[in-house]
């Protein structure tokens, strides 16, 4: 088994209203890429957000009451803690410069995935310009996963990832937070092992697993690979969301 993972050149930037798919399609017709039955497109969070407008300008917002206590807890601008408490069903944890929450889609992340690192907003002003996570990341996959395969004439997956930091290790990693046409987890319970005994409890994080192998190609900071192809994918593709992989409150030790 070869999993290959090849950047996608020439994106330019993204605009508000741009049509993402046709974008893609270019690109990779420009890099000379194949796309073939049970291929990946992985994309990141950031140019979906950007498509679909997901600017917010902090000129604009006004912090409430709940706000600026949080601020001063988390040492934030209330404004950025205003728009956080917008994007969450809950606040878990509390410390300078950080607040972790249950985001409205259902994850655990840091600051409801608000970002402001490689945006400038239709003002041009990134001080005063974040970007949001897509409202519905299944439906933008299967948005672009529809373009993508009226044009190519093949069936593929699209997963779109964001980097979350994880509890108990340093570093972030990709994760995945909308998928179309790939599974986001595997079940292997009842599947013999090497020896023939019956794995019990595993299930594989498929989805997040190429979310982080593709994030090590597409970088964190300037280097303009915000699609990647993947060919190889060990499991058949089918359909799913990204709630599969989302553990419930009764299951999580942790809240």
């Amino acid at each position: 088994m070869t999993l290959t993972i090849t950047p996608i050149y020439g994106i330019p930037d993204i605009l508000p209203g741009d049509q993402l798919g046709n974008i893609i399609i270019n690109a990779i017709v420009d890099n000379n890429v194949s796309l073939e039955n049970g291929d990946i497109l992985v994309i990141t969070q950031k140019i979906v957000s950007k498509s679909e407008n997901c600017y917010v300008s902090l000129l604009e917002v006004n912090p409430s009451t709940e706000a600026l206590i949080l601020a001063r807890e988390a040492q934030k601008d209330p404004r950025i803690v205003e728009l956080i408490l917008r994007e969450s069903k809950k606040i878990l944890r509390v410390r300078p410069g950080l607040l972790i929450v249950e985001h409205r889609l259902g994850f655990i992340c840091a600051n409801a995935g608000i970002d402001q690192s490689n945006t400038k907003g239709e003002r041009g002003n990134s001080d005063e310009t974040v970007l949001l996570l897509p409202e519905n990341p299944d439906l933008s996959a299967l948005n672009i996963r529809e373009i993508i395969q009226q044009h190519f004439k093949i069936n593929a997956g699209i997963l779109i990832i964001d980097s979350f930091g994880r509890a108990w290790r340093l570093g972030t990693i990709g994760t995945a937070i909308g998928l179309s046409g790939l599974p986001g987890l595997i079940d292997l319970r009842g599947v013999p092992d090497m020896f023939g005994r019956k794995l019990q409890t595993t299930e594989i994080g498929a989805a997040d697993e190429l979310a982080s192998a593709a994030s090590l190609i597409m970088g964190q900071a300037a280097e303009r690979v915000p699609v990647v192809h993947v060919h190889g994918f060990p499991y058949p593709l089918r359909e799913a969301n990204y709630l599969e992989l989302i553990r419930t409150v009764e299951t999580d030790l942790f809240r």
